[in-house]
């Protein structure tokens, strides 16, 4: 079992920067490969980043945002970078045992997701 937060949403303008950070509970963080999603309003959860062994993003993000995780602080980080206003979403922090995925399908752990707006 594994309980994730993530933190660091908010309002930014449009080419503005943001990190949010995801912290696990628990004492086994490097066996889990963990992934970024977002779910825009009307829309269906989609991925965006992953990291395990390597790590793998979004044609839509690739270039802008950059995922990375501490083992030893049992959390992932998700660096956003050249913000759009379509990148407005609430975001959220997943995992899996094992190897990693891009279908949300793919993880059984979810954080309760932090809001991100990107104003034009």
């Amino acid at each position: 079992q594994v309980q994730l937060v993530e933190s660091g949403g908010g309002l930014v303008q449009a080419g503005g920067s943001l990190r949010l950070s995801c912290t696990a509970s628990g004492r086994t963080f490097s066996r889990y490969a963990m992934g970024w999603f977002r779910q825009a309003v009307g829309k269906e959860r989609e991925f965006v980043a992953g990291i395990s062994i390597s790590t793998y993003y979004a044609d839509s993000v690739k270039g802008r945002f950059t995922i990375s995780r501490d083992n030893a602080k049992n959390t992932v980080w998700l660096q956003m970078t050249s913000l759009k206003p379509d990148d407005t979403a609430v975001y959220y922090c997943a995992a899996r045992l094992g190897i990693g995925g891009r279908e949300a399908s793919d993880y059984g752990y979810w954080g309760q997701g932090t809001q991100v707006t990107v104003s034009s």
